[in-house]
């Protein structure tokens, strides 16, 4: 008897930090010693279910201490075995277990723009019953593997995770630019998913860590130009406006660096812009009338057509505002000097032929 007294059976000081630890041996000897710490506690389980329990301390493997073991004794061995599994549960919480991933393509409501999410961070797991956990992952998960357990969560975790997300952007609640700042909110939508499937298993997910949600680099720089380019055409009016002014800054700014551009490119900017100024009213002189010798009254100023493109640009005009072609210069009558169009034959005001 003091022989089978001194096998002691107890979780090994190297997987001490295991949430689920199984003795090797399913044959465990009579009167063995089972030592328990403070964190854990022993299942007996046989045949899938959880046949007794031993909480913190030491315990004397014995039908007298554990009556359900009575009935467990292998006779093959004249009665100095049971028969069972053995599981050490760890109850404390195991906090900084990583998890991280791609969520998923979403499309921007405000951007309508597919963006891709990333999430990376860490949580914390605890368990909830021991008897189910045991019970539950037997077929789920492989409990002798050290990291099955914590590998399985994060997975759910993750999946929980990209539900969630998804879902409060579809709906408008948590914009992808900026979503940094709902993540309070966001750990409480994905820990209310995950723990009440995790609450079958014996689980739970007291809360996460550090985790952050961003863009991938290349969706965070599209969607900040078109967020900074929305803003701008708003400021400016209209579209057209807006990129008559960044074409005219692009030109400014590429002639600061010493870089070559095209004259005509920066002339039709130029020009766009000039034609999109409001155009004042002319406040005529008190003495204009006065003048001693009035001049003959000239014919109203013509639209410049454009030579290549055949567009009638506005009066005034220096460049085709369709095809960006220099216009050619004002034709003027040789009697009078009134100005004319570039296509008219006779001279509006004195009536001589153009050209003549």
């Amino acid at each position: 008897m003091a022989w089978f007294e001194r096998e002691f059976i107890a979780v090994p000081e190297d997987r001490k930090n295991q949430l689920v630890y199984k003795w090797p041996d399913v044959n465990i000897r009579r009167f063995s010693r089972v030592i328990v710490n403070a964190d854990e506690i022993a299942l007996f389980v046989n045949t899938g279910q959880v046949i007794g329990a031993m909480g913190a301390g030491r315990h004397r493997l014995d039908a007298d201490e554990l009556p359900v073991l009575g009935a467990l004794v292998d006779s093959v061995t004249g009665g100095n075995y049971y028969r069972a599994e053995l599981y050490f549960v760890s109850t404390r919480e195991y906090s900084g277990i990583r998890f991280g991933g791609r969520l998923a393509d979403i499309t921007d409501p405000v951007s309508e723009q597919v963006v891709t999410l990333r999430v990376f961070g860490e949580f914390a797991l605890t368990v909830r019953d021991p008897a189910e956990l045991i019970v539950a992952l037997t077929g789920t998960a492989d409990l002798a593997d050290p990291s099955s357990v914590q590998t399985w969560c994060s997975d759910l975790l993750l999946k929980s995770m990209k539900i969630a997300v998804a879902q409060g952007v579809m709906r408008g609640d948590w914009p992808v630019l900026g979503i940094s700042a709902q993540l309070e909110a966001i750990e409480a939508a994905v820990l209310r998913q995950t723990n009440t499937t995790l609450y079958e298993f014996g689980l739970r997910i007291p809360r996460m860590g550090n985790f952050d949600i961003s863009l991938a680099p290349d969706d965070a720089d599209r969607i900040k130009r078109l967020a900074k380019d929305r803003t701008y055409i708003r400021l400016a009016g209209d579209f057209q406006r807006y990129a008559t002014s960044e074409m005219a800054l692009g030109a400014a700014q590429g002639l600061s660096h010493g870089h070559g551009m095209d004259g005509g490119l920066l002339g039709t900017a130029l020009g766009i812009g000039a034609l999109q100024q409001p155009q004042q009213p002319v406040r005529s002189s008190p003495w204009a009338n006065a003048a001693p010798n009035p001049e003959p009254p000239s014919a109203p100023q013509a639209d410049s057509t454009c030579s290549s493109c055949r567009t009638t640009n506005p009066v005034g005009a220096r460049f085709c505002m369709d095809c960006g072609e220099r216009l050619a210069a004002a034709l003027h009558c040789h009697g009078c000097g009134a100005e004319l169009a570039a296509v008219a034959k006779f001279c509006g005001a004195c009536g001589l032929r153009a050209g003549n």
